[in-house]
């Protein structure tokens, strides 16, 4: 059983995290898995990692590329982009997930500006596919979705929203989902067409909402007052809409910058964490009331500009936009502790949580993977092992973080 993690823009790394490698772990076909919640339900994890780290399974190189990579059906897919000025592709690659064999790569033209091949803002694809019934569906940078045969890669139909909505400064940063027969898109397209809808089998477009800008919040959906709600944050407002028709339920006003509106909404029992904004879902009709934070200030009612925070029955364990690392009571947002040790205190430090069991993932930006038992009282830590996966310095260990702090 894996675990898959992309490394910095030039390699697919997979790591054995079990102790049954030969037995294949559950599918993670999209963005933050099969429910799209950042849970990993694998058992028989490894308590501790060995003293010399976890075993390299397979690698491969791949291109310049943001999204994350999704397993399906034995395969490993990840997106990429091919910068060779002033020539660009866009690509779709298919791995065998036990060995590392290329089996397909797909790849297209696109057109991206002249700042996309300099070396500090080098360009690719951002949006994570997904799988789903025998098919991968992607979205890259330049606006184009194409919809791939998952075993042989063939293409099954493609659609370039930016020729379809030309007046449109595309932002197709989060990831798409589906819901019943539709994929649908966050691009922040013009007119109205913020969210985009389209048929899944066919590409055709279904409905479209909206006329705000887009974010790098991909969208979620949850169950609430007996309804099927689609919850799109943009820099203008949450928002949230009958996923089978995008007509709006409720909108709740909230002010933010593209740059700050990134992380992806977390839904627990009726509590939905956007940022650092908490709502209390209505139980008997669709709707939305503040429980914290009363401020309106944009920093109060954002946690991290990079991260999504973990719910954990009634604690939230989240980075913030700084690099400390916290948990909150959720129905106050009070602090109850703070550590600096899980990354370095910087602007754009990221911390990636995934739960598995009674314990957390924490994967930041220095490339080291922690495992963790994360309590409101920070207990029982067992990030007992840090491993550098991204560059060459060497395995480092970790004590226990009592009261919240790595030590």
């Amino acid at each position: 059983m894996t675990v898959s993690a992309k490394i910095g823009p030039a390699v697919v790394l997979i790591l054995a995290l079990t102790q049954l490698i030969a037995v294949r772990a559950e599918d993670w076909p999209q963005w933050r898995g099969p429910n799209r919640d950042g849970v990993w339900s694998e058992s028989r994890i490894l308590e501790t990692f060995p003293p010399n780290g976890l075993k390299v399974m397979w690698r491969a190189p791949v291109g310049i590329g943001f999204s994350s990579p999704v397993v399906a059906g034995g395969r490993v897919f990840v997106t990429d982009s091919e910068l060779a000025k002033p020539k660009a592709r866009e690509r779709v690659h298919a791995f065998d997930a036990m060995t590392g064999q290329d089996l397909w790569s797909y790849a297209y033209d696109v057109n991206y500006p002249d700042g996309a091949f300099d070396e500090k803002s080098l360009r690719g694809p951002i949006a994570t596919p997904v799988v789903e019934s025998g098919r991968i569906y992607t979205l890259g940078a330049s606006g184009k979705v194409f919809s791939l045969e998952a075993v042989k890669g063939d293409v099954l139909w493609q659609k370039d929203l930016k020729q379809e909505y030309p007046a449109s400064d595309l932002y197709p940063s989060p990831s798409p989902l589906i819901e019943g027969d539709l994929l649908i898109l966050l691009v922040g397209a013009k007119p109205g067409a913020s969210v985009v809808a389209i048929n899944k089998n066919t590409g055709k477009e279904v409905w479209k909402a909206l006329d705000e800008e887009a974010s790098a919040s991909s969208p979620i959906l949850v169950s609430a007052a007996g309804k099927r709600q689609l919850i799109i944050w943009t820099p203008q407002s949450v928002t949230a809409l009958d996923p089978a028709t995008g007509t709006t339920y409720w909108r709740q006003r909230l002010n933010t910058t593209q740059d700050a509106t990134v992380s992806t909404p977390v839904y627990y029992k009726g509590n939905l964490l956007i940022g650092g904004l908490m709502l209390k879902l209505d139980s008997e009709k669709p709707g939305a009331t503040v429980l914290w934070p009363k401020s309106r200030a944009t920093a109060r009612r954002i946690l991290s500009d990079t991260s999504t925070a973990m719910f954990r029955d009634d604690y939230i364990y989240s980075a913030r936009s700084a690099g400390e690392f916290v948990c909150l009571e959720a129905s106050t947002g009070k602090q109850l502790w703070e550590t600096d040790k899980v990354t370095d205190l910087k602007s754009g430090a990221s911390v990636h949580v995934t739960a598995n069991g009674n314990s957390a993932l924490l994967y930041n930006d220095r490339g080291e993977l922690i495992r963790a038992q994360l309590t409101p009282k920070g207990q029982h830590s067992a990030g007992a092992y840090v491993r550098q996966l991204n560059s060459s310095a060497p395995d480092k260990s970790m004590q226990n973080f009592p009261d919240g702090r790595l030590l």
